[in-house]
């Protein structure tokens, strides 16, 4: 029984000692992370601006349903072009078999005609692990001010049907039609759908 209690006690203690998770309201973590051309990008840098976190992996059949029916890539032109700064990262562990080299990484986002800001690999999964991302694709909106205002899914269709793209309820250009109007968030927080991250 001690020895149970003594263990409980050790759980609990671990449980508390966990930062606790990017969620809507909070201040987005920052970070400094290298881009696919070896250049540091922060978050702090864009402060001012909306922007949208995408976490991604090219391995990964959900984000490949993504970028093959062009949902992503639109979503990146079209917020882009209304000055939403769009960062992809790729926190995919070194150690692991699917982690892509920054020209690997770059050489895929080309060939998907991708337009985000910059690609970023986070190699040693920190800046994922800062923010409690679970998934890929697993999406986050930030304010100007710096505050995460959605976190979640891309969308409501989880699957990796390309198709299903047509008919989705799509989350992140909801937050970002509403937020960008002046309007408060109305879905700001879904579960996230896709692949694991490969922490």
């Amino acid at each position: 029984m001690r020895f149970k209690s003594m263990m409980l006690a050790g759980c609990v203690s671990l449980a508390f000692a966990l930062p606790a998770a990017a969620a809507p309201g909070v201040a987005a973590p920052d970070f400094s992370v290298a881009d696919t051309g070896g250049k540091r990008v922060k978050l702090a840098d864009y402060r001012g601006k909306f922007l949208v976190l995408e976490w991604t992996n090219p391995e990964c059949p959900f984000v490949r349903k993504h970028y093959s029916s062009q949902n992503m890539q639109g979503l990146q032109k079209e917020w882009g072009a209304k000055d939403v700064v769009w960062l992809t990262i790729n926190s995919t562990n070194a150690s692991h078999s699917e982690y892509k080299t920054p020209e690997e990484m770059a050489k895929w986002m080309r060939a998907q005609d991708a337009a985000p800001k910059a690609t970023l690999i986070d190699g040693t999964s920190a800046t994922a692990r800062a923010y409690a991302a679970k998934n890929t694709p697993h999406m986050f909106v930030i304010d100007p001010s710096g505050k995460i205002i959605y976190d979640g899914a891309i969308d409501d269709k989880r699957s990796t049907n390309p198709a299903d793209v047509k008919v989705a309820n799509n989350y992140v250009r909801a937050a970002l039609t509403e937020a960008t109007a002046g309007k408060p968030v109305s879905i700001a927080s879904t579960t996230p759908y896709g692949c694991t991250m490969k922490y």
